[in-house]
């Protein structure tokens, strides 16, 4: 566990004390937790820093409970490791929607062709089996808990700042981590970084009760993918909808957060007065705790991954994943996506990680979280200087945890 190093209030202005660990993970999203998971399991102390009151992010505070394809399409599986595991942990306790019987129930190759390999999951399931899962690892889980500033020295972060209800406090840690979704240490620890050129629409999902059944509205998302080449499953058609209104926003602003929180919930409510005058058994119950931000803020990377790059296989691969928007597309994520050499000790996990516009669509979503949250933990379980890393010690690893690396390890 964690070691905690009491101060007196006001002394150094440090009210909250001083926290220890091997590794800090900032931000209990699907790449956090896989990637605290990664670091645990590779035997070190793990603080994992969550500015919520709950795990899975998007996942679950989000209410965006599709956990999308772990295959190309075709019938390939490209996600294994700890993408997998969440996805059975996800649905320990029963699937919502959609259950994967080709993929987990011995199903053919043609099923498999047919149906790709996701599953609707319940939120709140998912967010307690996953804290349950990291406090068995051994994980310290700190809640409510906002990442301020860093201080750096050498080209290493050599402390992070947070505030929370006890006040101000920091935390040392041999690596970093940044799991936030809007790369918030690599900003604040001066790393390069770059913002999505399209914004953010509005949307805010939501449960209801309808005749007694608790049904999703998935009340707008983000961007709209391509329609094209039979890509879909019906399994998730209906998510492929128009973001709410024209307004965009960054996700990296607090004032605009907020206008644009106030108008998606606008929006919602209108929705759901319209639903309850249709049908008086219409109750909501649960609506998106937290913006619904896709894109936003990433690291740049020594090297950022495009659409274009499908089928390409990377010497420095530490996980695949396929494209949920269509059919076909694989790719193979270099390492070089996760760190920058401008901080040593620091890694991007998640939507945070070095990609394209374009390919930001693609690795946003679950299944990539997690491959690269993996990646990340388990690196940082070998060294805390990431631009010195053994890349086959790292892959060594990864291939003796489950994980698939390259395209030609999969038979067609």
């Amino acid at each position: 566990m964690c070691e905690t190093k009491g101060t007196t209030r006001g002394t150094d202005d440090v009210a909250a004390g001083e926290l220890q660990a091997d590794v800090l993970v900032a931000g209990g999203g699907i790449a956090g937790i896989a990637a605290a998971a990664a670091a645990a399991r590779g035997g070190k102390n793990v603080l994992l820093i969550e500015r919520e009151y709950g795990l899975g992010g998007m996942a679950t505070l989000g209410l965006v409970t599709i956990f999308l394809p772990l295959c190309d399409g075709n019938g390939r599986q490209l996600v294994y490791g700890l993408g997998e595991e969440l996805l059975k942990l996800s649905i320990k306790h029963g699937a919502e929607a959609n259950y994967p019987h080709a993929w987990l129930d011995g199903g053919s190759d043609e099923e498999k062709k047919q149906h790709r390999y996701l599953v609707q999951f319940n939120p709140h399931l998912f967010a307690l089996a996953a804290e349950r899962f990291l406090i068995g690892l051994g994980v310290n889980i700190l809640y409510g808990t906002l990442c301020t500033g860093v201080d750096t020295a050498d080209g290493r972060i050599e402390r992070l700042y947070f505030e929370n209800k006890s006040g101000r406090g920091f935390a040392r840690a041999a690596s970093y981590i940044d799991c936030t979704g809007d790369a918030d240490i690599c900003a604040l620890s001066s790393a390069p970084t770059a913002l999505h050129s399209g914004g953010n629409g509005l949307a805010s999902w939501y449960y209801y009760l309808d005749a007694g059944k608790a049904k999703l509205k998935m009340f707008g998302l983000a961007d709209k993918p391509p329609k094209n080449e039979g890509a879909h499953d019906g399994a998730y058609d209906a998510a492929i909808t128009e973001s709410i209104g024209d307004m965009r926003f960054s996700g990296v602003n607090g004032s605009e957060l907020s206008s644009a929180v106030i108008a998606a919930h606008e929006k919602m409510y209108e929705d759901i007065l319209a639903e309850m005058a249709i049908s008086s058994d219409c109750v909501p119950v649960t609506i998106s705790s937290i913006p619904l931000v896709r894109m936003s803020r990433r690291l740049a990377g020594e090297y950022t991954l495009d659409e274009s790059e499908a089928q390409k296989p990377m010497a420095d691969s530490i996980g695949m994943t396929g494209d949920w928007r269509k059919r076909g597309p694989a790719f193979e994520i270099p390492f070089g996506t996760l760190y920058t050499q401008a901080v040593k000790n620091l890694l991007a996990a998640g939507r945070d990680i070095s990609v394209t516009d374009a390919m930001w669509d693609v690795t946003r979503v679950i299944p990539p979280c997690a491959v690269t949250g993996e990646a990340a933990g388990t690196a940082a379980s070998i060294t805390s200087d990431f631009t010195t890393i053994e890349i086959a010690k790292l892959q060594k690893r990864l291939v003796a945890s489950g994980v698939k690396l390259h395209l030609a390890d999969i038979p067609r």
